[in-house]
């Protein structure tokens, strides 16, 4: 690893400390005095949760360009680790599976989990997302958010679900199991892309975010499951303020 590739790692590994630690330490929530309005008020680290022009979520029917966005996924199976962050319900992935686009290659890093989604079209949200955190080597991030409606179970949500902590723990349990990270996506990878935010404080922007177009199921046991370990924990909707928003074909 090189000099510029450490700094890139010390900046991915600080970026996507700070939501967790504010979130252990019950510094922001989605209630009313610490929720969603609030949290650019609660910490000077936060200010951009309230200032920023290029927050996320936002409403996808909101798009103003339509357009095939090339995608590469390549991702592999590997241990489970699973966390429970109080908040959300976190998955962490080993090293090897990437997600390829614009030209730039995004590692990714880690799946965790909204009830409901907090991307929105034409206002419509789905009971439950998947937010994939990837990185770039010089520290971009790139997430490619997945919506889960009701319908079918999915295999790899079950080993999630399975060993997820039932409150908040800093402990990783996977119990030996492996996980298909791409169990988890729909056949068809065509997707919303605009730039936007980390949807929790510090609600850093420059965030490269892809959301599916497809959805994929879970069941109503699972996704009751994820809303029982979770609660609602979904940002509203922030403001498109002409921002480039590029619909598939």
């Amino acid at each position: 690893m090189n000099l510029r590739q450490s700094f890139a790692c010390v900046a991915i590994a600080a970026l996507m400390a700070v939501p967790a630690q504010a979130a252990n330490d019950k510094t922001y929530d989605y209630g009313v005095e610490k929720g969603a309005e609030k949290w650019g008020q609660l910490h000077s680290d936060f200010a951009i949760c309230e200032s920023g022009n290029m927050q996320s979520p936002i409403d996808l029917a909101g798009a103003n360009a339509v357009g095939n966005v090339a995608l590469d996924v390549d991702y592999k199976s590997g241990p489970l680790a699973v966390t429970n962050k109080g908040l959300t319900v976190q998955a962490d992935f080993a090293s090897g599976s990437t997600m390829t686009s614009g030209g730039a290659a995004f590692n990714l890093i880690q799946i965790h989990f909204h009830t409901p989604s907090e991307h929105a079209i034409s206002g419509k949200r789905f009971p439950l997302t998947g937010h994939f955190v990837h990185a770039t080597a010089d520290g971009k991030l790139g997430v490619l958010g997945v919506m889960f409606e009701e319908g079918a179970a999915n295999s790899e949500l079950a080993k999630i679900l399975a060993v997820a902590p039932s409150s908040k723990s800093d402990v990783k349990a996977g119990s030996g199991q492996m996980i298909d990270p791409a169990a988890m996506l729909p056949g068809d990878l065509a997707v919303y892309r605009y730039m936007g935010s980390l949807t929790t404080p510090p609600c850093s922007e420059g965030v490269n975010w892809h959301v599916l177009r497809d959805s994929v199921t879970a069941s109503k046991e699972q996704i009751t499951a994820f809303e029982k370990l979770m609660g609602d924990s979904a940002r509203p909707v922030r403001a498109l303020n002409n921002r480039l928003v590029v619909a598939p074909e």
